[in-house]
């Protein structure tokens, strides 16, 4: 009987530890903080300072920004502006929906299958900005982001992203030089990644958004260290839009966000109830499931087992006096 209790608990901890190893990147992104990666504010110069002479830029000075056609909106055009404004020397690329399905029909005619397939527009516009900095190298700026000073420093990064809090990096500001092996990596993912998940917040997101990123990012820094040039450098609030010299400003955006989000949003917010509440359901499983497993499997053994079953403490009901008088009677007669 003994061992019919070991199997069940053994076939328990294996589910645990495959569900555990299903989703141990995302666990881990939560103690996962990038901070030895991150660009501190003492290497950074001034706002009005140019680079350092002994550091160069590698990046190119390309300024990429995406949106379904060429008529911004009113409410993104302030930001747009300042980082026009700020960059006359830059290149400006906007990818509107034709020309970013051109460039991957052109240059990348292995995803134009899944690129199309995208059931949410955003899920493209997500996709199109990994290619175009994997492709052309620069920096990619959400149409949300404004910019608060010149982005020069940021050049003499091969290749960064953003810090988001409480986990994870976002894809909103992103630089990188031509054929970082990194965002190759998140491109070559993509496909595989393509997963419908119910709610769209969580497909997107998953699928090509910044938990996606994030994933990517964790596989990519789990093989080790990267030589310099490899490295994805981290950029931390402050440095991004926490202060007066930080380099973006942060507008109105979240244009694609539909009403699944309050649930998720509700979740964030409830999450010490809602890991209780989990606990107490997963352990309630559990106890469900050995019920039925010693009812339904033991129980329907041998006269032997079900006896067995019948003597254990935690199936015991109250014993008649009777009873108990008989089983020390044979105790009894088996000791003399």
């Amino acid at each position: 009987m003994r061992r019919a209790y070991a199997i069940y608990l053994i076939v328990n901890l294996l589910i645990l530890g495959f569900i555990v190893n299903y989703v141990w990147t995302l666990l881990s992104l939560l103690v996962v903080t990038g901070r030895s990666d991150a660009i501190s504010r003492a290497e950074l110069p001034g706002p009005n300072s140019p680079l350092p002479k002994q550091r160069q830029a590698v990046i190119p000075k390309i300024i990429h920004q995406t949106y379904s056609n060429t008529s911004i909106p009113e409410r993104w055009k302030e930001a747009q502006r300042s980082c026009l404004d700020l960059h006359e020397d830059y290149e400006y690329k906007l990818w509107t929906d034709k020309s970013s399905r051109e460039f991957i029909s052109q240059e990348y005619p292995w995803f134009l299958e899944t690129f199309d397939s995208y059931t949410y527009p955003i899920q493209r516009a997500d996709a199109i900005r990994y290619f175009v900095l994997a492709h052309f190298g620069g920096i990619y700026i959400d149409m949300d982001d404004g910019c608060n000073r010149r982005l020069d420093a940021l050049l003499a990064y091969p290749a960064w992203v953003r810090r988001t809090v409480p986990t994870g990096i976002s894809n909103d500001v992103m630089g990188s030089v031509p054929h970082h092996p990194f965002f190759l990596r998140v491109i070559d993912a993509l496909p595989r990644y393509d997963r419908n998940w119910v709610l769209p917040y969580v497909t997107v997101m998953g699928s090509t958004g910044p938990l996606f990123l994030s994933v990517i990012w964790r596989h990519y820094n789990s093989e080790g260290s990267h030589a310099e040039k490899d490295r994805v450098r981290i950029l931390f609030p402050d440095e991004y839009n926490a202060h007066s010299w930080s380099f973006f400003t942060h507008h109105e955006g979240s244009s694609w966000h539909q009403s699944d989000v309050k649930l998720i949003m509700w979740m964030a917010r409830n999450w010490i109830m809602l890991f209780v509440l989990g606990t107490v359901i997963g352990l309630s499983v559990i106890f469900a499931g050995f019920w039925v497993y010693a009812r339904f499997c033991l129980g329907a053994g041998s006269p032997k087992k079900r006896a067995s079953l019948r003597r254990l403490r935690f199936w015991r009901t109250q014993s008649s006096g009777k009873i108990d008088y008989e089983l020390l009677d044979r105790e009894s007669d088996h000791r003399v």
